[in-house]
């Protein structure tokens, strides 16, 4: 969350993707930064242990909400 706030105040669109275990958490990061409305898309948890195959399922299924968020 950081590092999209910082972006967004530069004036950069940016996006924060997490896994859906740190929901709560990007929600409280946000908030503490002054930027409720940073965006942001889960992925499926866990990813620690993924493959490199199953990362890049997890990017195509979440390609579409990025951009959906960038573009909203």
């Amino acid at each position: 969350m950081h590092d999209t706030v910082w972006f967004e105040i530069q004036g950069v669109p940016s996006v924060s993707i997490a896994s859906s275990e740190f929901v709560d958490a990007a929600t409280a990061q946000a908030e503490a930064l002054g930027m409720d409305d940073a965006r942001r898309v889960f992925v499926a948890h866990p990813i620690q242990d993924a493959t490199d195959a199953e990362m890049r399922a997890k990017a195509d299924e979440c390609v579409d909400a990025v951009v959906d968020a960038l573009t909203a």
